[in-house]
C-alpha cells in the first residue's frame, strides 16, 4: 500500500513541474531529504524517484524557459572553481574508474543545488525550500525523539536507508543543522498553530541527536550551544534551558551511553578513534605527495601501506577536511574552506545590511540561524564524510539568495536598507503615522478641509 501511495504521488506531481520548474526543486529536495520511498517495502523502495524528477525539472526549465540568470558573487566563483577542480583530480585519481563513480554522484546534486540557486530569486522560495527541508528531515527527528523517550534511550536513531544520513552520525550532524532553521520558523510562522506546535519539534529534535548516542554531535552540540548562548541577548534563560535539557539527557540515558560518551576522553583506547587518526594522517601524506591528491575512493590497503602505513582495514577520513584534503589535496581543501569562509561572510553582510530594518527581520534572524546551521555542520563534519551532503550546499544556495536579494534591494532608487546616517550614527525611523493632524475640535478630510455640518 505505501509503494503505491508514493509512486502516485510522485508521478502525480509530475505534471505540476512540467508548468512551474520551481516545484521540481521542492520535490526534488524532499526526495533527496525524507527518501519517503526507503518507508516502503515493496517495488517502490528502489525506483529512482529523485532522478525522474530531476530529469522532469530539466525538461520543464527548457519548455518554460524559465527566467534564470548567475548571480554575480564571489562565493559562485569560488563554488565552480572547486567542482572544476574535483574534475581534475578524478582525471588524474589513483582508480579514475572508482573516482568517475563518486564524481557522477558529486555532480548530480551540485547540478540542482545549483538550478536551485538560478531559480530562488525571491524570499518566498527561500522559505518555502525551508519548510520543505525542515520537514523532510525533521520527520525523522521528531519521530526519532520520540522513539528515545519511549525506549529509554537504549537504542540508536538512524536515517532513512541508503542515504546520506541513514548512519545516526550524520543524522544528527542533520538534525543540528535544521534546528536553527525551526528556530526561524517559529518566530516567523505562517500560521498560530505552527509557532505552538515547533517548540516541540525543536524539543524532540534535540532528543533525537543525544538518542543518536553519537559522540561527534555532542561535541558539535557543544559547539552549537556555545556560539548560541554568546550570541543571544537573553543569556541567563538559555543557560537555564541548556543546563536543565543537558541534566535531563545525563540522568535519562542509559548506562551504554554514558560509556559511549565517556571514550571522548579516552581516545587512545577506542579503535574507531585511531582509526580516524590513522586515516587523517594518510590523507595528510598522500596530499604532500601528490597535487590533486588521490581522488575519489583512494581509500584502499595498497594506497595505505605506500603513503602512510600498512594497516589492516583501510577507512575513509570521516572528515569533511581531510576527506577533501586526501581526495584533492592542498588547492581543493583551500577551494573548500574558502566556500566556508565566503558563506560565513556573506551572512554576516546580510545581518549587517538588515538590521536596521523592520521590514526585513526574516531575513537578519534567518542568516543568524544559518550561521548556526554552518557551526553545526563545521562541527559535526570534522568527524564525518559529509563533504558534499546536499543540505550543506543548499545552505550556500541559500546565502548567495539572500546576498543577490539584498544587494538589489539596496540599490534600488530610494530603498535604504539600513536607516544609518554617513557619519555612522542611528537615523530616524520613517513614521508610520499619518503626514495630517486635523485641528482639535475640528473635523476634516485629510487635505485638511473643514468636512461640511460638523462642527
Amino acid at each position: 500500500m505505501r509503494d503505491i501511495a508514493i509512486t502516485i504521488l510522485v508521478f502525480g506531481i509530475l505534471p505540476f513541474i512540467l508548468r512551474n520548474p520551481w516545484y521540481g526543486v521542492l520535490a526534488w529536495s524532499w526526495l533527496s531529504y525524507m527518501n519517503p520511498h526507503r518507508l516502503a517495502w515493496g517495488f517502490a523502495y528502489s525506483m529512482p524517484f529523485a532522478q525522474i524528477v530531476a530529469i522532469t525539472l530539466l525538461a520543464s526549465m527548457f519548455l518554460n524557459r524559465a527566467n534564470m540568470s548567475i548571480p554575480r558573487n564571489g562565493l559562485v566563483v569560488v563554488w565552480a572553481l572547486f567542482l572544476v577542480w574535483l574534475s581534475i583530480c578524478t582525471y588524474f585519481a589513483i582508480y579514475p574508474e572508482y573516482a568517475v563513480t563518486q564524481l557522477e554522484t558529486v555532480l548530480k546534486i551540485q547540478l540542482i543545488t545549483f538550478v536551485t540557486l538560478l531559480m530562488m530569486n525571491n524570499f518566498e522560495r527561500v522559505n518555502q525550500l525551508i519548510w520543505v527541508t525542515v520537514f523532510s528531515i525533521g520527520f525523522y527527528s521528531v519521530k526519532g525523539g520520540a522513539f528515545t523517550l519511549m525506549t529509554g534511550g537504549a537504542f540508536h536513531v538512524y536515517g532513512p536507508p541508503s542515504s546520506y544520513i541513514n548512519e545516526n552520525n550524520a543524522l544528527a550532524v542533520a538534525v543540528l543543522m535544521i534546528v536553527p532553521l525551526m528556530l526561524y520558523i517559529h518566530k516567523f510562522p505562517p500560521h498560530p498553530w505552527v509557532k505552538r506546535l515547533m517548540p516541540i519539534c525543536i524539543f524532540l529534535s534535540l532528543i533525537a541527536v543525544v538518542g543518536s548516542q553519537s559522540r561527534g554531535a555532542l561535541l558539535s552540540i557543544a559547539a552549537v550551544g556555545g556560539y548560541f548562548w554568546w550570541q543571544t541577548k537573553a543569556k541567563a534563560f538559555t543557560l537555564v534551558v541548556f543546563l536543565f535539557l543537558g541534566l535531563f539527557g545525563y540522568m535519562f540515558m542509559p548506562q551504554s551511553w554514558h560509556d559511549r560518551m565517556g571514550t571522548i576522553t579516552d581516545y587512545e583506547e577506542d579503535s574507531s578513534a585511531m582509526e580516524r587518526l590513522d586515516a587523517w594522517e594518510f590523507s595528510f601524506n598522500l596530499a604532500n605527495s601528490r597535487l590533486t591528491g588521490g581522488g575519489f575512493n583512494c581509500w584502499s590497503l595498497e594506497n595505505y601501506a605506500r603513503y602512510y602505513k600498512p594497516v589492516r582495514k583501510a577507512f575513509v577520513a570521516h572528515s569533511i577536511y581531510f576527506g577533501v584534503l586526501g581526495e584533492a589535496g592542498w588547492p581543493g581543501l583551500i577551494l573548500f574552506l574558502l566556500v566556508l569562509f565566503l558563506v560565513w561572510r556573506q551572512l554576516n553582510q546580510v545581518i549587517a545590511l538588515t538590521r536596521d530594518d523592520e521590514s526585513k527581520q526574516d531575513y537578519n534572524f534567518l542568516a543568524s540561524m544559518m550561521k548556526i546551521s554552518l557551526i553545526a555542520y563545521m562541527a559535526g563534519g570534522a568527524f564525518l564524510s559529509l563533504s558534499y551532503f546536499d543540505l550543506a550546499w543548499q545552505i550556500m544556495a541559500i546565502t548567495v539568495a539572500l546576498t543577490t536579494q539584498m544587494k538589489e534591494r539596496a540599490s534600488e532608487p530610494g530603498t535604504h536598507d539600513s536607516p544609518r546616517t554617513a557619519k555612522g550614527g542611528r537615523g530616524r525611523r520613517p513614521s508610520t503615522r499619518p503626514s495630517f493632524r486635523p485641528r482639535q475640535g475640528a473635523a476634516t478630510y485629510p487635505s485638511g478641509k473643514r468636512m461640511p455640518g460638523r462642527p
